[in-house]
């Protein structure tokens, strides 16, 4: 008997995606005892029941494209608007799956995906996820395809940025995407050289960028790039947030009246919305403390658009038939990691609500500092 497999992209686009999709469909489809469908546009396609058949003919020519032909959404199952209202529609989802005779559905996204995939699998449904994002923050997996793209394209654009800082004496400030793990700013400072790198995981001291800026100008160096991760915090600042996430966490397991718990989610809103426009206060402020003119780069999704690197292509495709196979050997429930050169099936209860960030001993910090970067501490 035939054996029926969905797939979905979920949350922001990533480079690879379509090299994960055509992995999947070519491998189950050699198998000669699978189908396969994608559903459109995430979660949300999946529970309008919009969906195609992935023939060889769809899967032709799409490794080297950008995007996913299957669109993505950031909607999730229990929260999702429908009809101007945010519904729970986690039920009418896995009457969808029950629907369309799945066998499996692979869930390809970061870590909301991966946790909105649990629920999924909580509900009795086969799920099998497979790590994607930028951002390298996936636990449980040594690295994410579209990590490595948005490493080069970040890379390349900072490079760039060293004339013009070199030319006009200036402090270049760029920021770069990563959420709140500093896998892409570090990666991407290191591979051009920053003077400067700022990551969420070692809150900063202005004073200390400050200092290593005027040490450069000492040497005869009136230019330094300062790379900086869009989650990167202040020494003050982390402190606030850490203050601001207990209220919070007090709030919610009050027994108080639902004004308390609305003031503490008002004052970290709040916080957030000035996190906005934290990259432009510190650029505005290195250029008053240092008497450097100071020029803020945002990177933006950028980071996130065009071909693949080979690395992702291969990456996303090792991961895309890897999950075939743990398929047809009966494994569900799980996300596909990447163990050296191998994959790994990993439950997906030891991988939600987890975040992997840099940690403090890594190589890459270790590096950075050997060269005299200065990371802000």
């Amino acid at each position: 008997m035939s054996r029926h497999i969905g797939v979905l992209t979920s949350g922001g686009d990533s480079p690879g995606l379509n090299a994960a999709i055509r992995a999947i469909g070519k491998t189950a489809l050699d198998t000669g005892r699978m189908e396969v469908v994608g559903f459109r546009d995430g979660f949300r396609g999946l529970m309008e029941n919009r969906l195609l058949r992935l023939e060889r003919s769809m899967l032709s020519s799409i490794l080297t494209l950008g995007g996913t032909i299957l669109g993505t959404s950031r909607d999730k199952p229990h929260k999702m608007p429908v009809g101007g209202e945010m519904k729970d529609m986690t039920e009418v989802i896995c009457d969808n799956y029950h629907r369309q005779n799945l066998d499996a559905l692979i869930c390809i996204g970061g870590g909301g995906t991966q946790k909105n995939a649990f629920r999924l699998a909580e509900r009795g449904l086969n799920i099998l996820t497979l790590p994607k994002t930028i951002d390298n923050d996936v636990y449980g997996t040594d690295v994410t395809f579209g990590f490595d793209t948005a490493m080069e394209i970040a890379t390349e654009a900072i490079d760039r940025l060293h004339s013009t800082a070199h030319s006009h004496h200036r402090i270049i400030v760029v920021e770069v995407m990563g959420h709140n793990a500093g896998w892409l700013a570090l990666g991407a400072g290191i591979a051009s050289g920053a003077d400067v790198i700022l990551i969420p995981e070692i809150p900063y001291d202005r004073e200390k960028i400050v200092q290593a800026i005027r040490q450069r100008q000492q040497r005869g160096k009136n230019f330094s790039i300062v790379v900086v991760a869009e989650g990167a915090l202040s020494v003050n600042e982390k402190k606030t947030l850490d203050k601001l996430r207990e209220d919070r966490a007090k709030a919610k397991e009050s027994s108080a009246k639902s004004k308390s718990r609305k003031k503490a989610q008002d004052a970290y809103a709040s916080f957030a919305r000035q996190r906005s426009t934290h990259t432009l206060r510190l650029s505005q402020q290195l250029e008053e403390m240092t008497g450097l003119e100071s020029r803020l780069t945002i990177l933006g999704h950028l980071q996130r658009g065009g071909t693949p690197s080979a690395t992702d292509r291969v990456l996303a495709t090792k991961l895309g038939s890897a999950c075939v196979r743990y398929i047809d050997e009966g494994i569900g429930g799980v996300m596909v990691a990447v163990r050296g050169d191998s994959t790994e099936p990993v439950p997906l209860k030891d991988v939600v609500n987890k975040r992997k960030v840099v940690p403090p001993d890594h190589s890459w910090i270790e590096s950075a500092r050997n060269v005299g970067t200065c990371l802000g501490d």
